[in-house]
């Protein structure tokens, strides 16, 4: 296992036993980055307000580790496999996307996503020859939009 990862869950796991969480992290290397893998009696509260304590998680790994990280891997934190369900969900959303900017010729925007969202919607509309997308605004106001090359 990559050593940053192996890190990663080390801190992880000392932040969740300080808070008093019921939770066990794994951890293991994959294509896109570290992939620590939460599980126990409170894995639900991991995936309160649409997974934010996970977000928070990564967030936190990446200040303390993301040195040690090529540009193109992250880490990821899930529970219950809601990480690849929500990567599904956006996928769906962006061919939706794509089609309808596809009839209308219109641009499409999308609301509030965050970074590793957007990125993932990218990713799947850069498949398109059609279509091209582009992060607008700034900050916790940027919003990813869809349109016809």
């Amino acid at each position: 296992m990559n050593e940053v990862c192996k890190n990663a869950e080390e801190l992880l796991t000392e932040i969740i036993a300080q808070a008093g969480f019921d939770l066990e992290v794994t951890s293991r290397w994959i294509e896109e980055g570290c992939l620590l893998n939460l599980s126990g009696k409170d894995t639900a509260y991991a995936l309160a307000e649409n997974g934010e304590m996970l977000d928070a998680f990564e967030t936190i790994l990446f200040q303390a580790f993301g040195r040690g990280l090529e540009r193109e891997h992250r880490f990821i934190c899930d529970a219950d496999g809601f990480r690849q369900t929500r990567k599904s969900e956006l996928q769906a959303m962006a061919r939706f996307a794509g089609d309808q900017v596809r009839k209308t010729g219109r641009p499409f925007t999308f609301g509030v996503l965050n970074s590793t969202e957007r990125r993932i919607i990218h990713l799947t509309i850069q498949k398109e020859e059609d279509l091209d997308t582009e992060s607008v605004g700034m900050g916790r106001e940027r919003r990813l939009q869809v349109r016809l090359k």
